[in-house]
């Protein structure tokens, strides 16, 4: 089935209704064993730009064409930022919390740029509000399931969140190799297993969420059991 490519209609919807500026918001690397996990925002006003051509969810783009629509993405938006939580803090202190952590920290940088995020409303991809129990001061959030796929905002969001995380666990493969960062992003793979038996894990895994029953042996009482009581 072929998907349309994501378009304004959502958006221009809000703006009628009310809305002076519209943040299109979606997180990166929430199923991912190692790295942190990354929110991104991009705001438009009532009269964006064209959207960038090929602009769609970065689930659904090549890693060649995420970094050739990245810049763009920036472009087109008003103002545009991405929020990390690390591993650490996933682990620390859950990933929900971590996920509101980096949705704040993205809005904070709106904010620090001189986004006039007080008159926007939000669009969030899914179907629940997980940024506003986060932010000092609640926002308009509308939730979305797809809203990655159907709204450029969000599209352009998801695409800079991505490839954002993605330089990071790319830059960090120079210093780890053997867990192949450049290749899995910190997602779980067969291969990415075996590098953590036989190495052990590195700085940028999640114990909380390791799950290979040898590695869980040798790690427990040391590592993995005071994370998790410190997290509940």
């Amino acid at each position: 089935m072929t998907v349309a490519d994501p378009n304004l209609r959502v958006e221009k919807a809000l703006l009628r209704d009310g809305a002076r500026f519209i943040i299109g918001c979606d997180e990166v690397g929430r199923g991912a064993i190692a790295g942190p996990i990354g929110v991104g925002v991009a705001m438009i006003d009532a009269a964006p730009k064209r959207i960038p051509k090929g602009l769609r969810d970065s689930k659904m783009l090549s890693e060649a064409r995420r970094e050739e629509l990245y810049p763009k993405a920036g472009r087109w938006a008003m103002f545009s930022a991405v929020g990390l939580s690390s591993n650490e803090e996933i682990d620390r202190l859950g990933l929900t919390a971590a996920l509101g952590m980096a949705g704040a920290r993205a809005i904070a940088a709106l904010a620090e740029q001189g986004a006039p995020i007080d008159d926007a409303v939000v669009i969030l991809d899914g179907h629940w509000d997980w940024l506003n129990p986060a932010l000092e001061r609640r926002m308009t959030v509308r939730t979305r399931i797809k809203a990655d796929r159907d709204c450029a905002s969000v599209a352009a969001a998801s695409v800079l969140a991505k490839v954002h995380r993605d330089r990071m666990m790319i830059a960090a493969h120079e210093t780890t190799p053997v867990y192949n960062w450049v290749s899995n992003k910190g997602y779980a793979s067969s291969a990415h297993y075996a590098a953590i038996d036989q190495h052990g894990p590195s700085e940028l895994h999640r114990l909380t969420w390791l799950r290979t029953p040898s590695l869980l042996d040798e790690i427990w009482d040391e590592e993995l059991e005071p994370v998790l009581q410190d997290s509940q």
